[in-house]
């Protein structure tokens, strides 16, 4: 395949590395995570794919795991650059048209609780919306009432229920808000905007009722109709301290938290940019068509993370000039804009997780995942991962439908589920990341320790086991298969 950026061979180095001691999984040797930032070819490769564009019409062991991956061409540092502290992700909030029926598949489908709710019954005749929880994911389902009642009893006070019809008709189910707890939103909100955000809703203080206890939220637009919520406050809640708590059997198939969240663009730079500038995110990874393609499409995906890598955002373009459409590019299309693609969900043991999702999709209610890869992939993993995994974990990859890649500093497992709703948009990935675990730190850098015991709390790193680009090949070829089956 033609490289898209032939550039690179002159300019790609590597750097030596001062690394902490490795921590050992099944005597094995994981480094620990490191931030991942372009080298300086980056530019370079950006002018050639911008020149393609208008061209075209177009605006082994664990051991060698060093020459795999993410690894190769990239420098490994933190700038520790963000412009306003970022703590983790808090929420994700879907609008639909029926959110009843929505946080139902869900609930069954990704095995999640009800914890709050703001509809007619608690007086909000302006929205209804519907608060899910899985240990530290959240996820709330929000839709219109009818814009020819009076509109009272707002949970969100900058909602719009035009907006949110407009954002149905688009893009039909999908990701309005990215929530992410930061330790101040009004002065998060502040610098953004000073730095280029583009306003989307000023900050509100939100007051629970039965505590008395705070909440400041504030937004600015992210890409397309998709916002980031700052959140902040003295609130302990799930959600918004506006909304009623509801009280209900927990319900979990083990997902944890949200890992990373994808968005698709048309031109990667220019939304990588904008984000950088106004949160200070660092580049933690690139992939390019020539990376993670194959001969009939491919995407340049750019990921970006705060300094404690627990939020991670990546972008996606669309590539052109290939026998298929990009994928990007039908999402793009289907979505009339750009989106949020998918939401990674991660699990500590996503063998039992799949069972359950598993046995919750179908005719149960739950969510389809993309067909298993070929036999040959399944007969090549253990020479390709080496012995992280047990043979009977092998097996349960192969029966499960589990993809397996490395980097140089610990083992990724996912899946995809296919698209969710109607249009082949926005869809969800299943991951476990295995390795690089580090000590905990405190606001003074200073490692934390069990309450129990003089030992440090360990945290995995962000990003362990990269973003699975030696299985992008192998799910293009799956999806392109799929989306030979649609009239896109």
């Amino acid at each position: 395949m033609q490289h898209l950026c032939p550039e690179r061979q002159y300019c790609t180095a590597f750097a030596q590395n001062s690394l902490p001691a490795p921590t050992l999984l099944r005597g094995v040797a994981l480094l620990p995570a490191h931030v991942i930032s372009r080298k300086s070819h980056a530019q370079g490769c950006r002018g050639h794919r911008s020149a393609v564009r208008a061209q075209q019409g177009q605006s082994g062991e664990l051991e060698a795991l060093s020459e795999l991956a993410e690894a190769q061409g990239f420098r490994r540092k933190n700038p520790l650059s963000d412009k306003f502290e970022v703590l983790r992700f808090h929420h994700i909030e879907w609008w639909c048209a029926d959110a009843t029926n929505a946080q139902t598949r869900f609930s069954c489908g990704l095995g999640m609780h009800m914890v709050a709710k703001s509809d007619l019954s608690t007086g909000n005749t302006t929205f209804a919306s519907f608060v899910l929880q899985s240990h530290d994911m959240v996820f709330a389902f929000t839709a219109p009432q009818s814009q020819k009642q009076p509109g009272k009893g707002s949970a969100i006070p900058w909602y719009s229920r035009s907006k949110a019809f407009q954002f149905n008709q688009h893009h039909g189910l999908g990701v309005r808000a990215v929530g992410i707890l930061v330790t101040d939103a009004a002065a998060a909100y502040k610098i953004a905007v000073q730095n280029g955000a583009v306003s989307a809703a000023e900050p509100v203080t939100l007051t629970d009722k039965a505590t008395g206890q705070e909440q400041t939220v504030a937004e600015v637009l992210l890409y397309g109709d998709v916002v980031l919520r700052l959140v902040s406050g003295s609130f302990q809640g799930p959600f918004l301290a506006s909304y009623t708590p509801v009280s209900s059997h927990p319900v979990s198939y083990g997902i944890r938290r949200v890992d990373h969240a994808v968005g698709n663009v048309p031109v990667m730079h220019d939304t990588v940019e904008y984000i950088k500038r106004f949160s200070g995110f660092h580049e933690f990874a690139e992939f390019t068509a020539e990376d993670v393609g194959t001969l009939d499409s491919g995407l340049n995906s750019m990921v970006l993370a705060s300094n404690n890598e627990m939020v991670i955002m990546p972008i996606n373009e669309p590539t052109f000039g290939t026998p298929r459409k990009s994928q990007i590019q039908t999402y793009l299309e289907q979505n009339e804009g750009p989106g949020l693609q998918h939401l990674a969900l991660k699990t500590d043991n996503i063998f039992t997780t799949m069972k359950a999702l598993r046995a919750a999709s179908g005719a149960a209610g739950g969510f389809d995942f993309m067909p298993a890869a070929s036999d040959d992939y399944y007969r090549q993993l253990p020479e390709k991962i080496g012995n992280v995994l047990t043979e009977e974990q092998y097996a349960m990859v192969k029966e499960l439908g589990l993809l397996v890649d490395k980097d140089d500093q610990g083992v990724l497992l996912q899946i995809f589920t296919q698209p969710l709703g109607d249009r082949p948009t926005v869809f969800l990935e299943i991951i476990q990341r295995v390795g690089c675990m580090r000590p905990l730190l405190d606001p003074r850098g200073e490692e934390v320790k069990a309450k129990d015991s003089n030992s440090p709390v360990l945290v995995q790193a962000g990003g362990c086991g990269g973003f699975g680009k030696g299985n992008f090949s192998e799910l293009f070829k799956k999806i392109e298969d799929y989306e030979r089956t649609l009239s896109v």
